[in-house]
């Protein structure tokens, strides 16, 4: 896979698939050793990486997608999207707003990287503890540790 055109489709057809809340979709533009990272979610590789877009997407009723500014050259890509959605453990709307940046390999993506700021989505998604303790490394540890936890009770639940 050579062509800019063709990156740009792939990252296309992965976000519009998650518009569609269709993981097995999006996960079928992953490669078998992809990699993802973002704030929350560190070094989910393979199956727990597309695990994490099943969960995610399974649980969503009123999440809305959209995406922009794709773009590709050599063997990386990068869009800009948007995720709204009422956060369920506290019925707080969040609108974050995401950069992600693709590395390709033999048509398929390897490596996936979303970066947010992790304390803004605190604030909206916990409230008021968010806002005031979100910056901080308890908090965002105890985040990042409850949704891992969702993910390995998500992946237990499947065997």
């Amino acid at each position: 896979m050579n062509s800019r055109e063709e990156k740009e489709q792939i990252i296309t057809d992965f976000y519009t698939a998650f518009m569609n809340k269709d993981a097995e979709k999006m996960v079928s533009y992953y490669d078998d050793d992809i990699v993802f990272n973002d704030p929350v979610f560190k070094n989910l590789k393979g199956e727990e990486a597309k695990d994490m877009w099943r969960m995610l997407l399974g649980s969503a009723t009123d999440l809305k997608v959209s995406f922009s500014n794709v773009e590709a050259n050599g063997i990386k890509g990068s869009a800009n999207w948007e995720a709204i959605y009422l956060f369920s453990k506290t019925g707080n709307t969040v609108h974050n707003k995401i950069k992600a940046v693709f590395e390709f390999e033999n048509g398929k993506i390897i490596r996936h990287t979303d970066d947010f700021d992790l304390w803004k989505w605190s604030g909206m998604a916990l409230g008021v503890s968010g806002k005031l303790l979100g910056w901080s490394s308890f908090m965002q540890g105890k985040i990042k540790n409850t949704a891992q936890k969702a993910l390995d009770k998500y992946r237990a639940s499947k065997k």
